[in-house]
């Protein structure tokens, strides 16, 4: 039987705990006019945060909502700050109960993880692969619109099955039926809870690969997955039944993009181009650094902005091979 949780709330609501999720939360914006606020009144606000949490009273606020188009068109839903202390609170409480379950190779949105740490690891598999066989072939899965398909019902319920505590889960199904409850499926990009959320959904698949169809070579960064094996037919009935696992189980469909190939031909994985030998930038990457460029030539972007660009791309950058790139586009900015 599967070990549970019941004392989490105390983790939650109070006050200390809610202090530690507001400095978290306002971390990288903390000039914004909506943290200004909170700010100037912080033991009010807290405290009636706090009163809320405690009595029950407590409702999601409204989402504000835009869209995204880079790297691709997505919406983007924004709660008030005060949801986002809560929602830091939460998940600081509860995290840690998947983290200790969460397989290794899952990257995202996890403390030493993340999209460096994940092609590292690819790469690693790539030459153990060479070394082990004459061919290596690659299935790369992604799920199509993961984040608008989550089940709310079959989300709750893994949720429920580690957590025992009655307010901690009040709180949690609040927040998941804030977001179009009608429709009864779908969590917003843009919580913090959702990286958590999505986490846990999908760590049903991870076990499913790791633990039935036991494959060595598999590792995930969100909704996109690449499992290597020397056997093209064998990644094929991997696929169907991953294909399967996730229509049967989790109200899932597989993106069209899902492909089986040789490794050879390359990765296009967590930004990059990823063979066993190196490593290349995405073409996107490279077209979207121009385009700021050409945005900062034109005095759209301060040069405050472009500065904080060029300093993160740089990094991006340092984990490929892209000196000579890197010279001929930095190169260009005209600074003055």
């Amino acid at each position: 039987m599967a070990k549970t949780y019941r004392n989490l709330w105390s983790q939650i609501a109070n006050f200390e705990a809610l202090h530690t999720a507001y400095l978290a939360a306002r971390r990288g914006k903390r000039y914004t006019a909506q943290v200004l606020r909170f700010s100037a009144d912080l033991e009010v606000q807290l405290s009636m945060l706090l009163d809320e949490l405690q009595s029950g009273a407590y409702k999601v606020g409204p989402y504000r909502t835009f869209w995204v188009t880079d790297p691709k068109a997505r919406e983007v839903a924004a709660l008030p700050f005060r949801d986002r202390v809560v929602q830091h609170a939460l998940v600081s409480a509860i995290e840690p109960i998947w983290e200790a379950r969460f397989i290794h190779d899952s990257y995202a949105c996890r403390v030493g993880r993340g999209t460096h740490a994940g092609a590292n690891r690819l790469t690693a598999f790539l030459r153990r692969g060479h070394r082990m066989w004459s061919q290596t072939y690659v299935l790369k899965g992604d799920i199509k619109s993961y984040f608008a398909s989550i089940d709310h019902v079959a989300l709750r319920g893994l949720l429920s099955k580690r957590i025992a505590c009655t307010e901690t889960l009040h709180l949690i199904n609040a927040i998941i039926d804030s977001w179009r409850p009608a429709e009864g499926v779908g969590i917003p990009i843009g919580n913090l809870s959702s990286q958590l959320f999505a986490n846990v959904y999908l760590h049903e698949l991870d076990k499913y690969v790791k633990h039935v169809l036991r494959e060595q070579f598999y590792l995930r960064y969100m909704d996109d997955f690449v499992i290597l094996s020397e056997d093209k037919s064998h990644l094929n009935v991997i696929r169907l039944r991953i294909k399967e696992f996730l229509q049967d189980r989790l109200s899932l469909v597989l993106n069209r993009k899902t492909a089986i190939f040789p490794a050879d031909c390359g990765i296009d994985f967590l930004g990059y181009k990823i063979w066993r030998t190196h490593r290349l930038l995405r073409k996107r990457s490279i077209m979207r650094m121009r385009k700021k460029i050409a945005r900062f030539h034109a005095g759209h972007i301060t040069r405050e902005e472009m500065r904080a660009s060029v300093a993160s791309w740089i990094g991006h950058c340092g984990h490929a091979d892209t000196h000579t790139l890197r010279s001929a586009i930095l190169g260009g900015i005209r600074w003055q």
